[in-house]
This record gives structure tokens, sequence and C-alpha cells, in this order.
């Protein structure tokens, strides 16, 4: 059986060029247009074909008949009319009563409710339903039986011609009518068919090319209820999150994300839901969410996943029922590699700010430390230079180069702390670690200490347990550890208070703790004293001698140990500091020589 393309074909006529350019784009409508014109058009052209035959056997045609067969015809000019507009509603509309017409006047002039026509009126419906339009079905369905109604009252009103067919020829002619009318029928049926085998295959190709991109693309695609439950969600939930697809439907995927960023997740899902607007939020993982590589692990600070989540509502025509509210996809992708960058380089700035702070202390604390002693030793130097020192008294005559050498050595361990503390930071600073008596340690900050304390009317004591243990750690650097802390609390102490040095150890360690009645400091002073240079509060830079090196230097020292330093204080109730040290420095003491570096020696 010959199609209508290979009859087409056959004739000259190309089908696809008649297509209108607004129904090109998509393949579906294109089929629809193109099956329409088709249809029509070679409808018209049979009729035309027709026409020789008729006239051989019936001779000339009276005017009605003329009429008849130019209005088999039309159907030519319906196609054309979509052909130039592509308004296929409107012309499945217009073909549809051109139909109902043509049969009606077709059925009236050979005979009626007898004529063999009257099987064509069950075309008209058919016809509609082309359009896959209700509105044009149930046009048809209407305009069939008015035809119906309207050849019933014409023959009831005796008003109808005689037909021009033979006598004897009526059965012949309903036979070939309803076989006619059963074969366009069955026409349209694969029409219908053929259209619907082209959507099929449009709704497979779009569903196979929205499966290559969801199951390709990196980043994960689901799809949202108002109240965040996952429906749909695309392969890339493998890899983000390291779970099963399924296992993310429901509330899979909110069970995964970190309880404190649970809030904002659901939050932009009813925000997209209901206000209609695209929205996005960044969320983690918990962190068995999705294990990951030590580097990764390393770089996303523990583990934890950042993913950013751009969602937007799904269209009406998109969305599935799910109680009056409309639904929401949403595209996730990994961001935890740019949060690390964000983080570095927030930390970064955070360094920079810090060394600029530094510089800012080192010089305010330098102005004030190097110009005291150096002011000191200028004047007095001036004063033996401009008066002989023969007409000086004794007295002042060894008391002026004693201020001098004492200024001077003042000038020189704040040198010898400054490059101390910058070995500390380089890993250059070298200790000797040998079995050390911490009560004898204690004890002889203390006593080096009391004339200090006793000056300030201060009470400086210890307390010991009966029992110490010996460690492994370089006697130079506690002791020096312990005179800074002491020092640090005799300074910032009133009168009348006290300094205690107490000492607690357990099977591993030993805690060294220094603890005043001063004045205290501030929390949010607390983590940044142990810097080089700090300083609890800018009115103390004035109100006491110091660089600021003293904790700064304790904590490198103890850091070189393999131990820790502790700082617990409250305003108006004191300080204390607690440096805890290893018993055996272990891994500290077989650590490859550094760099040495002489320090600046006091003059004989």
């Amino acid at each position: 059986m010959v199609s209508l393309r290979q009859f087409a074909d056959r004739v000259g006529l190309d089908f696809e060029r008649l297509v209108h350019a607004s129904a090109r784009g998509d393949r579906l409508i294109a089929a629809r247009h193109r099956s329409f014109i088709a249809a029509h058009v070679v409808g018209g052209l049979i009729a035309l074909m027709v026409l020789p035959v008729y006239l051989a056997v019936y001779g000339q045609p009276k005017l009605a008949e003329a009429l008849a067969f130019s209005w088999f015809v039309s159907p030519i000019a319906i196609a054309m009319f979509l052909s130039w507009t592509g308004r296929y509603e409107t012309a499945h509309l217009i073909s549809v009563a051109n139909l109902s017409g043509l049969l009606t006047f077709a059925a009236a002039i050979s005979g009626g409710l007898s004529s063999f026509l009257v099987p064509w009126m069950i075309v008209i419906p058919f016809e509609a339903a082309l359009s896959l339009s209700r509105r044009i079905v149930l046009a048809g369905i209407g305009l069939a039986c008015l035809a119906l109604l309207v050849l019933f009252g014409l023959d009831h009103l005796d008003m109808l011609p005689a037909p021009r067919l033979p006598v004897g020829d009526w059965g012949a002619m309903m036979v070939i009518g309803a076989v006619s009318a059963t074969v366009y029928v069955g026409g349209l049926a694969i029409s219908v068919h053929r259209v619907h085998g082209e959507s099929e295959r449009a709704i497979r190709r779009g569903e196979e090319r929205y499966r290559l991109l969801a199951e390709n693309a990196t980043d994960m695609i689901t799809r949202h209820s108002a109240n965040g439950a996952v429906s749909f969600a695309s392969r890339a939930a493998e890899r983000l999150i390291a779970a099963p697809v399924e296992a993310l439907y429901g509330d899979g995927l909110l069970e995964r994300i970190h309880p404190v960023d649970r809030p904002a997740f659901l939050t932009a899902i009813s925000r997209a839901a209901h206000r209609g607007t695209a929205t996005s939020v960044e969320f983690r993982l918990r962190d068995e969410a999705r294990p990951r590589d030590p580097e990764a692990a390393l770089a996303s600070g523990g583990g934890t996943a950042w993913l950013e989540m751009r969602c937007r509502p799904l269209c009406p025509d998109e969305a599935e029922p799910d109680g009056g509210r409309r639904q929401v996809v949403a595209v996730s992708r990994d961001i935890t590699e740019r949060k690390a960058h964000e983080e570095a380089l927030l930390r970064m700035r955070n360094e920079a700010e810090a060394a600029n702070r530094a510089k800012s202390r080192f010089l305010a604390a330098m102005s004030h430390d190097l110009r005291t002693p150096l002011n000191a030793v200028i004047g007095f130097a001036d004063i033996l230079c401009e008066r002989d020192i023969g007409d000086l008294p004794a007295e002042q005559r060894r008391e002026y180069p004693r201020i001098i050498r004492q200024s001077g050595e003042r000038l020189l361990g704040l040198v010898n702390d400054i490059v101390d503390v910058s070995r500390l930071e380089t890993g250059s600073f070298e200790i000797n670690p040998q079995p050390l008596d911490v009560a004898d340690l204690v004890e002889s900050c203390r006593q080096a200490m009391a004339a200090d304390a006793e000056r300030t009317g201060l009470e400086l004591r210890a307390e010991l347990p009966e029992a110490m243990p010996e460690i492994v750690a370089d006697e130079a650097a506690c002791r020096r550890i312990l005179l800074n802390l002491v020092a640090n609390a005799i300074k910032f102490s009133e009168p009348d208070g006290s300094v205690t040095l107490s000492a607690q150890f357990n099977r591993t360690s030993v805690t060294l703790s220094v603890a005043d009645t001063g004045i205290g400091i501030a929390p949010d002073e607390l983590p940044r004293l142990a810097a080089p240079f700090a300083q609890a509060d800018a009115s103390l830079t004035r109100a006491h001698d110091g660089a600021g090196l003293g904790l700064s230097m304790a904590q490198g020292l103890a850091r070189l140990h393999g131990g820790s330093m502790k700082i617990e204080s409250e305003p108006g109730a004191g300080t204390r500091v607690s440096v805890t040290l290893p018993l055996a420095l272990g891994a500290a003491k077989n650590k490859p020589p550094a760099r040495k570096i002489v320090p600046l020696k006091k003059p004989a």
C-alpha cells in the first residue's frame, strides 16, 4: 500500500517545505503540521482524480454537482492556510467545519439520509480528534449531529433534489460509501498512530537527553517537595555524598546535612516553592556522610564537605500534584575546595593583619624600652664628658658608671630576648636536655625573684608536692620560663598581694604554674597574649616596663620541649599561667641539630 509520503514523492510534493517556520523547531509539532498538510493536499488531489471518472459515467455535472466537486478540492486551500499561518487549531476547526458542510451538501444532492455519504458523518469527529483539542472534538461531534438533523429536516420537508444515480445502484453506492468512510477513518487512525509514534519517539529522545545530562553531570540534580523531601536524585549523588541514590529519597538528604545548616537548607527550598523565586544556599554534610581522603580532609577542615545548592520552582506544567504546592528542582555542586581556598585567604589576611599589628606593637614597645635606657646612657655619659670627673663627689663617680652599665645590660637583655624569640619562631633555638629536679628549679627561681617581690610588697611562695619526679629538659630554658612568668606576675600585681609557684605531675607530664592576685586580663585579650610584643592593654604599656616578649618566649620554649602553655585569668581576680612539660623529652630530644646562632653576651 502506498503511503502519503510515497505518494507525495511520486507526484513531486515536498511537505517538509510546506510546514510553517514556527513549527520546524519542534519535531513533534512539525510532524503534526506535516501530517495535516499531507492528508488535506492528497485528499484534494484524489478528488481531482475522481472527477474524470464521474464525468465519464454521468456526463456533464449540474451546478450543484460542480460546486460539490469544487468543495471536495477545498482541503488543499485549508492546507495552504496552515502552511502560511502556522495556526494549527484554527486550521483544524476550519477543516472540520468544511468537511461537515461538504458532506451535508453532497449527501443532500445524492439522496439525503439514503445517500451513500451518510456513513461519512462518522469521519467528522475522527477528523477533529487529530487536533488533540477537546474543544475541536466537541465541535466536530456537534457539527456531525447538526448535519444529520439538517438532512432529516430537508427529507421530512421534501426539499431534497432528486438524485442522479441510476436505479438499482443504491446498495452498491452505500457499500462504496461505507467502505470509503472506513478506509478514510483507517487513514486517520494511521495518521494518529504516526503522530503518536512521533510523540513517543520525541519523548524518548527527550528522556534520553535529560538522562544523559543528569547521569553524566558532575553536579547533583535533585527534585524536592515544598518540605524538602527528595523525589528524584541524579547519579552524581553517589560521588558527592558517597551514598546510593535511593538512600537520598524522602528525608535521606536532609539527615546527611550538618544539623546547623538544616534550617538554611529547608528555608531555601520553602522559599523557592512558595514564593516562586530562585534561591541558593551553602551547607555542609556531616563528617560520616562522605569519607574523604587525608589531603582533602586537611583542606576542608576535618573532612566536612561543603555543597552549594541552587534551586528554582518547577513550572506548573512540570510539577506533579503535591497538595497544591509547587515542586522544586535543585542543582548542587561540591565547593569544598573553594571553601578551603576562602579559609586559606582569610587566614592569610588575618596573619597579614596580625603581622601589621605586631609591627606596630614592636615599634611602640621598642620606642619605649629602647629610649629609656638609652636616655640614661647618653645623659650620664654627657655629664661625665662635660665635667671633670675629679670635681664630682666620690659617690656620684661610682653611681653614674653603674647606672650606665645597668642601662646597657638592660638593652643587651632586650636585644637577646628579641634574638631568642626570632630563633624560636624559625626553629633554630637549640636546647640541651638533661635530668632536672623540678623542686630545686622552682625553689631557685623563687629565691632569684624574692627581692623583686619584696620591693613591690608582694608575698612570693612555692607550693610543691612532697615528692616530685625528675624531668628530662633544658635547665636554662625551664628556668627562663619560670622567671619570665614570675616577673610578669610581680609586674602586674598590686602591693599586699601574692604570687604562688606550684607544680603538679602525672605519669607523663609535669605542670608548672604561676598564679597571682593582680589586675587580671580581659577574656578577649587572652588569645593574643602569647604573640610577640603583645600587651594586655594599651594603658599597661605606659604604666609598666617590658616589651611583651615574656609570654611569647615561655610558650615557645615549652613547645620546643613538646609541651604547652595555658593562661587563665579574670579581670580583678588575678591570673594563672600553667606550663605543661613531658617527663621525657622524646622526639624533641632526638631532633637534628639546627643552624647554630650565637646570642649576644653580657660584657664582663
